[in-house]
């Protein structure tokens, strides 16, 4: 309906909503007139001053040019596609553990067992014990709900923060009082670029929460709704089980099909685009889940097809500057997990109603409620 008013540019309460495949690309790499930032949201909540908003605000997502080139620099080295393989073993070992544990029951909260994959990989690579995640995760929910401009939600992620910078503070205190280094841990090279001069006490906490949150909430949300699409397709779930390169075009076609991120930038100067004004100061989301669905880039885009040519042509990970620093490590935990999950959890089907996340901010499943047969 929307599409039939305008072919890919909407209104929402806080804003513009673009739709469009092609303007989302364009926009997405419009690193000029488009800035990311979180004041919009820190506004709607009235919360400046608070430290939360400091987060919000410095993260080096909210960041652009030199600043983010420098904040990004500290951790790139992590997440290049040869440091993903060179981690699949780890994400292998990660997974038949947890699978070792809620495969059993033969029946779970798909949505939950999910929380756990991407966080405890992502604690492998920063060199950190996943222990404290179990203690953490109402936290970890409640800061991502703070995207979805639900007034509610407001003393959830506030209080979540106290929590969450804890949390922080103690993995990077603990570090450096055990005066060990790990060459290739994450936070050892964190912190050794704060020794340089590279990044302030604060911003090494800061980027240890964004490292964190992106490992808790993407990947999981991402896995969890390509579970909901496999249920409805038990061939397909059989062959991620025999094949792992069939795994990896579900995981393209997944993220062409239900992309889970929405990402907010804030106009910088009035511009032109499509024959649209944006105004200085305005918000506009960009959506790829619903470019992915765009019928003049994708033909049929509602049919859930691995073998689509184009479905790596997706705008999942963004564009410019800021496209997802940890796209490729998100590929091989989704390719490794699909595979070993299909192995282990045999005949998935539905046992429970599915709950959905509002679709601002990190969309998907709350809730997937499954049985099977152990495998």
């Amino acid at each position: 309906a929307v599409r039939a008013q305008h072919p890919w540019l909407a209104r929402f309460s806080q804003g513009w909503l673009v739709h469009g495949y092609q303007a989302v690309c364009d926009l997405l790499g419009d690193d000029i007139n488009l800035v990311p930032g979180f004041g919009p949201i820190i506004d709607f909540y009235g919360v400046r001053g608070s430290m939360w908003a400091r987060f919000m605000e410095e993260i080096v997502i909210s960041r652009s040019g030199p600043e983010h080139a420098r904040l990004r620099a500290s951790v790139v080295h992590a997440f290049t596609p040869r440091h993903a393989n060179l981690v699949r073993p780890m994400v292998q070992r990660v997974v038949g553990d947890l699978l070792d544990e809620w495969a059993p029951r033969g029946a779970f909260d798909f949505a939950e067992f999910a929380s756990y994959f991407p966080v405890t990989v992502m604690c492998g690579l920063l060199g950190v014990s996943a222990e404290p995640i179990p203690r953490i995760r109402e936290a970890l929910e409640n800061h991502l709900k703070s995207l979805t401009f639900d007034p509610a939600v407001k003393p959830l992620f506030m209080a979540g923060w106290d929590v969450l910078w804890q949390f922080a503070d103690t993995v990077v205190r603990e570090r450096e009082a055990s005066g060990g280094h790990d060459e290739d841990a994450l936070l050892d090279a964190m912190i050794a670029a704060k020794n340089a001069g590279q990044l302030d006490e604060t911003e090494l906490r800061f980027m240890v929460l964004t490292v964190g949150l992106a490992g808790y909430d993407t990947s999981k949300n991402q896995l969890t709704v390509t579970m909901r699409l496999l249920l409805d397709r038990p061939d397909m779930w059989a062959r991620c089980a025999e094949d792992r390169d069939f795994c990896g075009k579900v995981v393209r076609e997944s993220l062409r099909h239900s992309a889970i991120a929405t990402p907010y930038r804030v106009v910088a100067q009035d511009f032109s685009y499509g024959g649209h004004q944006f105004r200085q100061g305005e918000t506009a989301v960009l959506a790829p889940p619903l470019a992915g669905r765009d019928p003049a880039m994708f033909p049929d885009p509602e049919t859930f097809d691995p073998e689509r040519s184009n479905a790596g042509r997706h705008a999942a990970f963004g564009r410019g500057e800021h496209i997802c620093l940890g796209q490729y490590l998100a590929l091989a935990q989704l390719q490794e997990g699909l595979h070993l999950m299909a192995q282990r959890l045999r005949n998935p089907r539905l046992a429970g109603e599915p709950v959905w996340r509002p679709f601002l901010g990190a969309w998907g499943l709350a809730r997937l409620p499954i049985a099977f047969e152990a495998g």
